[in-house]
C-alpha cells in the first residue's frame, strides 16, 4: 500500500538545531530531511513524520545539531608531533625542534598515518571539513578520502629543500599535478600553500598569484604571525608586499594575523581577503592576539582554525571557539565581544566563505550539502541548559560530538567511528612515537 509519503535517505529529529544562517537562530523540536547528500527540508518533527518515509531515522532528543565545523587552518599530520616541543617561542620551536624532527621523519607514510589520526580526532569533535597545509599533500588527500571528510589541501611552497621537494619548480610541478588529479573530486579542493612571506621569495609569490588566478584556486599563507616577523621584514610590511605581488584577493586566506595596524586591516578589507584566527596556538606560542573584533567591525570575514597539534595540542573546534570568545573579550575589554553565536559562525559558515565553499556547506539550509554534527547536552555538567549554543561554546562538557555526517554519509554514530579503525590508528601512532623518540637528538 502506497503511504503517499516521499521516500528519503535520512531524517534527523533533534531537540535543537542551530543552522548558523541566520546567525543567532535556534530551532526547537525540528527535523532535518536529507536525500542524495543534500538537505531537502527543515520542518517540524510532526510534519516530517506525516510527509516523509526515511530509510534511516535518528531521534536526538537531547542534542544540539549544528553544521559540521570547518577547521580553516591546520597541519593534520603533526598529530604525530603532539607535545613534542612545548613551552617555546615560535622561532625556537620551529628552527630547533620541529624542522629538524620533520627532516628526520616526514615522508608519505608519516603524513598518511598522521592525517588519518587527525581525521579521527576531528570527526569525534564535530569537524566535517578542514584545511591542511603540509608536506606530501597527496598522502593527506588519500587519508581524507578514506575518512570521508571534506577538505582543502594546500601544497607547500617554501624557499628551501624539504623532504617533499628540493626546488621551487618541484614544489609547483608536484602541486599542480595534484590539482589536476583532484579536479573532479567533489570533497577535496587543492589550493596553494606558500608558507609565509619570510620563507617565500618574490618570484615564487608572484607565480602563486598568477596560477591561483588562472585556476580559481585558494591561497593560504601564514602572515603577520609574530612581532619578530614584522621587525625582520624591513622597510615594507608583509601585507604591503603581498599586495604589490598580487597575492591578496578574495580567495586569499591569511592565517594568524596577530600584528596588525589600521593600514593592514584596511588592506585586508580592500582586497576582500579572509583571516583565519588560531587563538590557542597563538596563545601557546605567545605570538600575539589577532584583533578579531576590529576585523569584524571593518567587514572582514574571520574564520577559525586550530593550527597543528604540535602547537595547540588538540584539534577540537568547540574548544577553539571558547578560547576565541574569551580572548576577544579580554583583549577588547568588552564582555559582549564575540558572542557564542558569532563563534559558531566563525567555526562554520565563515570557514566555508574563507574556503570558497559557502554555496555548498557551512550552514543548515535547504539545498546545501548535509554536513551535520550533533552534540548531546546531557548529564549533570550540562544542566540546566538555557542556551544550547552557549552551552556548546562555553562548556567543556559539551565538546564531544555523538554524530557526524558529511554529504549525508555517517562518519560517527553514537560516538563510534564508521570509517576508521581506532585501535589500528592508536597502534600506528605509538609506533611513530618510538621512532621519533629514538631518533631525537640529545
Amino acid at each position: 500500500m502506497n503511504s503517499g509519503k516521499q521516500t528519503v535517505d535520512l531524517v534527523i529529529n533533534a531537540k535543537w538545531i542551530a543552522p548558523a544562517a541566520p546567525e543567532g537562530r535556534v530551532l526547537s523540536d525540528c527535523a532535518l530531511v536529507i536525500s542524495d547528500g543534500k538537505i531537502v527540508d527543515i520542518t517540524s518533527q510532526t510534519q516530517a513524520t506525516r510527509q516523509y518515509l526515511a530509510e534511516t531515522e535518528h531521534h536526538l532528543d537531547h542534542h544540539l545539531v549544528t553544521p559540521g565545523f570547518i577547521n580553516a587552518h591546520g597541519h593534520a599530520a603533526m598529530t604525530l608531533l603532539r607535545g613534542y616541543a612545548d613551552d617555546l617561542s615560535l622561532q625556537t620551536w620551529l628552527e630547533q625542534h620541529i624542522w629538524p624532527a620533520e627532516g628526520r621523519h616526514v615522508g608519505f607514510d608519516f603524513v598518511y598515518d598522521g592525517t588519518l589520526l587527525a581525521t579521527a580526532e576531528m570527526i569525534r569533535s564535530g569537524t566535517s571539513c578542514f584545511s591542511d597545509m603540509y608536506f606530501y599533500p597527496d598522502a593527506a588527500a588519500k587519508a581524507v578520502r578514506e575518512a570521508g571528510l571534506r577538505a582543502q589541501i594546500t601544497f607547500p611552497i617554501i624557499d628551501f629543500p624539504t623532504p617533499w621537494a628540493a626546488t621551487e619548480d618541484e614544489y609547483f610541478s608536484k602541486g599542480l599535478k595534484l590539482h589536476d588529479d583532484y579536479r573532479n573530486y567533489d570533497r577535496i579542493a587543492i589550493a596553494f600553500g606558500p608558507h609565509a612571506p619570510y620563507t617565500v621569495n618574490d618570484q615564487a609569490l608572484s607565480r602563486v598569484a598568477t596560477l591561483a588566478s588562472e585556476l580559481d584556486a585558494g591561497i593560504q599563507i601564514h602572515a603577520h604571525e609574530t612581532a619578530t616577523e614584522i621587525a625582520n621584514a624591513g622597510d615594507i610590511r608583509p601585507l604591503e608586499r603581498l599586495a604589490q605581488l598580487g597575492v591578496l584577493g578574495p580567495r586569499t586566506q591569511l592565517v594568524h594575523m596577530t600584528q596588525l595596524t589600521d593600514r593592514d586591516i584596511e588592506l585586508v578589507q580592500q582586497w576582500q581577503c579572509h583571516v583565519v584566527h588560531c587563538p590557542e596556538s597563538n596563545m601557546k606560542l605567545a605570538s600575539g592576539i589577532c584583533p578579531v573584533t576590529k576585523l569584524i567591525e571593518n567587514g572582514v570575514n574571520v574564520a577559525l582554525g586550530t593550527d597543528g597539534c604540535a602547537s595547540n595540542n588538540d584539534l577540537n573546534m568547540a574548544g577553539e571557539m571558547k578560547s576565541a570568545a574569551f580572548l576577544a573579550k579580554i583583549a577588547s575589554g568588552n564582555p559582549a565581544s564575540l558572542s557564542a553565536h558569532e563563534c559558531l559562525s566563525m567555526a562554520t559558515i565563515n570557514g566555508a566563505k574563507a574556503l570558497g565553499i559557502d554555496n555548498e556547506t557551512g550552514s543548515i539550509e535547504k539545498g546545501k550539502r548535509a554536513d551535520i554534527a550533533a552534540f548531546p547536552l546531557t548529564g549533570i555538567g550540562n544542566l540546566p541548559c538555557y542556551d544550547p549554543v552557549a552551552q556548546l561554546v562555553y562548556n567543556d562538557n559539551a565538546h564531544s560530538a555523538s554524530h557526524l555526517w558529511v554529504d549525508g554519509n555517517a562518519l560517527l554514530i553514537d560516538h563510534a567511528l564508521t570509517t576508521l579503525d581506532v585501535d589500528q590508528l592508536a597502534q600506528r601512532a605509538q609506533q611513530w612515537q618510538k621512532k621519533i623518540v629514538t631518533g631525537r637528538q640529545p
